[in-house]
C-alpha cells in the first residue's frame, strides 16, 4: 500500500512541476501582459494545487492535510482575482 502512495505522490509532484514548467516557458514567450498572465495564472495554481495535494496525502489525515487544503483553497480563490486585478489594471493604463 505505501508503494501505491509513493506512486500517487510522485504523479503528482511531476504533474505539479510540469505545470510550473509550462507556466515558465508561457511567461517568457508570450509577447504582452494579457497572454503572459493566462500563461501562468493557470498553470501556477494547477501546478501549485497538485504538489500541495501531493503534501497532503504524503501526511495523511492530520492536521497538516487539513492546513493545506485550506491553502488550497486559498490559492484556488486568490490566483484568480489577482490575474483579474493584473488584467483590469493594464487594460485602464492603455486608455
Amino acid at each position: 500500500m505505501d508503494a501505491f502512495k509513493d506512486i500517487i505522490i510522485v504523479i503528482l509532484v511531476l504533474g505539479g512541476l510540469f505545470f510550473f514548467l509550462v507556466g515558465t516557458i508561457g511567461l517568457l514567450r508570450m509577447p504582452d501582459v494579457f497572454c503572459r498572465m493566462h500563461a501562468t495564472a493557470k498553470s501556477d495554481t494547477l501546478g501549485l494545487g497538485l504538489i500541495l495535494l501531493a503534501l497532503a496525502i504524503h501526511h495523511g489525515i492530520s492536521l497538516i492535510s487539513i492546513k493545506l487544503f485550506i491553502i488550497i483553497t486559498f490559492i484556488w480563490l486568490t490566483n484568480p482575482t489577482a490575474s483579474h486585478i493584473i488584467a483590469k489594471s493594464e487594460w485602464n493604463g492603455k486608455e
